[in-house]
């Protein structure tokens, strides 16, 4: 049988799932987790997670980041698996089309796109404060940083941040991967010189701070209310979130049915082991407190370190401005990956318009689609920014609800589709039912408790509308946003929901269809 008659019959027996047109074998292994980890930014969701994270659980941060890390295991193994029977560049959206039908299937891309594009205009926003603090460092004019606050010049500087990123996403995955391998080299560099730096003032005697590790760190009971846990929990969700956009690559990388849930795995290993050693020395050398430096003073959470680079660092802080710097723009333009493919994947299969589902000819990208993407994220952030001087806050707060909302359903599409070979063998037991089982729970567990909580005024960055929560009106209202544009969408073209593009199944194992 032929290479393009096995194709065939694979697409045959996964229920319509066809090629797109995406350049095949783009990408390896090395290129996947470079972009997995360039995807999560670990510099900027740093420098923006962990003041928030610090001011729910204090020094139970450690303790938090491993109980994050767990449901994000836990759903990369599902994710895994998935991959491996459906390796499709739509993934959630997919995927639960696959396991739940198309509503469920519409509303899992929607989180995933409605996440990724909030997450854009948050990490322009992060790049251009870091671009005019640089400036004010390389030039020794301190006005210049404070152009940031200049809010005209801020969106428009943002805007053409986003539209840099959005063209070198346009030309394809081999430009984003040569891209990448230099920034995510040089972060990873800085964060660890930034954390040797710091253990050492502890050691001398010099930290602002200086407190000594305790296994109470490690201790997620000593948290202080379970929703102070749950908030915490769900910050840690945001700071991991990225992993997945390895298997959104699936279409193009080399040896799809392993590669992408290879990496996706690998990535989530590295990225713990560099956030632990941030957060500890972070704990270690400014304690919790309220204090000047302290990690715990509300006016150091929105960027932590943009205090702390100085006095950790000395003359060489500049290098941490150009690692998150760098950090914010290399993810800024790998985030792009994600949407551009999820939208690529549901105009392919007539769950949106038509021309999201083309193709670059040139590049053989997601042409439309990333256009698409950078247009919604530089107009959220616009709309957002004007409404609010607390958006950054918020935004990222109200992403851990939509993050829990996307996986979860992820994760139960896994269970569901593998249903009928779940308990055949161990190996199955473990990875197909039990794991992605446990990893839902726990993120629908956090997402209504998170939705419930930011319902308060006080929740967040403490702004309201109509006495409800910011961070409440916006997670809840994007998810609502989307059910809207799935009834238009069904209303237009109602293919899709019918089963007609993209059929609802049950894995091999089950009989069939």
């Amino acid at each position: 049988m032929s290479s393009n008659e096995v194709t065939a019959s694979r697409e045959g027996e996964s229920g319509g799932i066809t090629r797109k047109g995406l350049k095949s074998g783009s990408v390896g292994l090395l290129g996947a987790v470079v972009i997995g980890v360039s995807c999560i930014a670990p510099a900027y969701t740093l420098t923006a997670g962990l003041g928030p994270t610090v001011s729910e659980v204090g020094v139970q941060l450690p303790a938090i980041f491993l109980v994050g890390f767990i449901p994000m295991i836990l759903v990369a193994l599902g994710y895994r698996e998935l991959n491996n029977a459906m390796p499709d560049s739509g993934t959630s959206f997919t995927w639960a089309t696959r396991a739940f039908g198309p509503w469920v299937g519409w509303m899992g891309g929607w989180g995933l796109i409605a996440a990724t594009i909030i997450v854009l205009s948050n990490l322009a926003a992060v790049a251009v404060d870091f671009f005019y603090l640089m400036l004010a460092q390389v030039t020794g004019n301190d006005a210049l940083a404070e152009l940031t606050t200049n809010l005209p010049l801020n969106i428009l500087t943002t805007c053409v941040f986003i539209a840099g990123a959005c063209w070198i996403s346009y030309r394809g995955l081999e430009t984003t991967k040569v891209f990448q391998y230099v920034l995510v080299g040089f972060q990873l560099l800085v964060l660890g010189w930034f954390s040797v730096a710091a253990f050492i003032h502890v050691g001398a005697g010099t930290a602002f701070d200086a407190t000594p590790i305790t296994a109470e760190w490690f201790n997620p009971f000593a948290v202080e209310s379970f929703s102070s846990f749950a908030a915490g929990v769900s910050l840690s969700i945001f700071v991991y979130w990225g992993w997945d956009v390895t298997l959104t690559m699936n279409e193009e990388t080399r040896n799809p049915d392993k590669t992408p849930g290879r990496a996706a795995t690998l990535t989530v290993f590295v990225i713990v082991a560099v956030y632990m050693v941030v957060a500890l020395a972070v704990l270690s050398y400014a304690g919790v407190g309220e204090g000047e430096l302290g990690a715990g003073n509300p006016d150091n959470q929105e960027s932590i370190f943009a205090v702390l680079a100085g006095p950790v660092m000395g003359p060489f802080a500049i290098l941490m401005s150009l690692s998150i710097l760098s950090s914010s723009a290399a993810s800024l333009q790998s985030t792009f990956v994600s949407p551009a493919r999820t939208l690529l994947a549901m105009g392919h299969y007539r769950a949106l318009p038509r021309r999201f589902g083309s193709i670059s000819p040139v590049h053989k990208s997601p042409g439309y689609a990333t256009v698409a993407s950078a247009i919604a994220a530089a107009g959220f952030y616009t709309v957002t920014r004007l409404l609010s001087e607390n958006a950054l806050w918020d935004t990222i707060t109200a992403l851990g609800l939509m993050i829990c909302f996307y996986y979860g359903i992820t994760a139960l599409a896994c269970v569901w589709f593998f249903r009928a070979e779940a308990f055949s063998s161990a190996r199955n037991f473990a990875l197909k039912f039990l794991a992605p089982l446990l990893g839902a729970v726990i993120l629908l567990v956090m997402f209504l408790k998170t939705a419930v909580d930011s319902m308060d005024p006080d929740y967040g960055s403490g702004s309201s509308i109509g006495g409800v929560g910011l961070v409440f009106i916006l997670g809840t209202g994007v998810i609502l946003l989307g059910a809207v544009l799935m009834l238009l969408m069904y209303r237009r073209n109602p293919g899709y929901f019918r089963g007609e593009t993209l059929r609802r199944g049950v894995a091999a194992g089950g009989g069939g269809e």
